[in-house]
């Protein structure tokens, strides 16, 4: 794939950040100031999805983790749950081949359990079948919150050391890392929210640790486009990044 000449002058291709997680936000609210039903705008969405994971391989990012379905999102409406579960099923059906044909792997976190049956099936083919690829991995938080990753995490341990398989003093940061759903992909480098909130809504608590965060307050999600994802990388690259130094100790 070919990079905009705009981008080339605009993106240091060897300062980008490994690790990039989406907070896909304002379907629903897009869709009435359409005048449409709130499944409307996840329609929508989808395009936005395909343009950012397309812009992400053109760039070479190696990571890239959209919060798809939180936890707390099963407490909305039955029928816009429904309709994004349809959706999600459609969506897999759909665009996994292509994935697949550019080298894109798949894998989820999350309580996949969680999903009906029809859209945990889809996942799991999904994963199967690129999990060879070597290109960008797409990560799908389903049914996923960081406090829910933490604990499951936090669980894990303490059976390692009820089971005398893990000292209490081998417990550190890298450690309680391995036992994340991400334990093979880096901390994130940069957050993209879009709608205009300024959280990060139970996303990624521990990898989000020193990510860059970048809100688009006049963008609703199915508005998002390449270039949006271009701009953000860009104010990235425009950043400080100190990680508790001072910037003469950078220098």
């Amino acid at each position: 794939m070919l990079i905009d000449l705009p981008v080339k002058e605009n993106i240091d291709l060897g300062n980008l950040p490994s690790h990039i997680a989406v907070i896909m936000d304002g379907n629903g609210r897009w869709a009435k100031q359409q005048g449409a039903m709130r499944i409307f705008g996840h329609h929508h969405g989808v395009k936005s999805v395909r343009d950012t994971v397309e812009g992400c391989v053109e760039l070479g990012i190696k990571y890239l983790t959209l919060y798809t379905f939180s936890t707390e999102n099963w407490n909305r409406p039955k029928l816009e749950v429904d309709g994004i579960m349809q959706l999600l099923v459609k969506t897999i059906a759909e665009e996994v081949p292509e994935l697949h044909k550019n080298n894109v792997r798949v894998k989820t976190i999350g309580n996949l359990e969680s999903l009906p049956a029809s859209a945990r099936k889809k996942m799991v083919d999904a994963i199967e079948l690129t999990k060879d690829n070597t290109g960008l991995t797409l990560i799908l938080a389903l049914s996923y919150s960081g406090k829910w990753e933490i604990v499951q995490a936090t669980k894990q341990i303490a059976e390692k050391v009820q089971k005398g398989e893990l000292a209490v003093e081998q417990i550190t940061e890298n450690t309680f890392s391995q036992f994340l759903a991400t334990e093979d992909a880096p901390d994130v480098d940069l957050m993209i929210r879009t709608g205009g909130d300024h959280r990060i809504s139970n996303y990624l608590l521990w990898q989000l640790a020193y990510a860059e965060l970048y809100f688009m307050d006049d963008l609703f999600w199915p508005e998002f486009r390449k270039k949006d994802l271009f701009e953000a990388i860009s104010a990235y690259q425009h950043r400080e990044r100190r990680f508790g130094k001072t910037s003469e100790q950078l220098k």
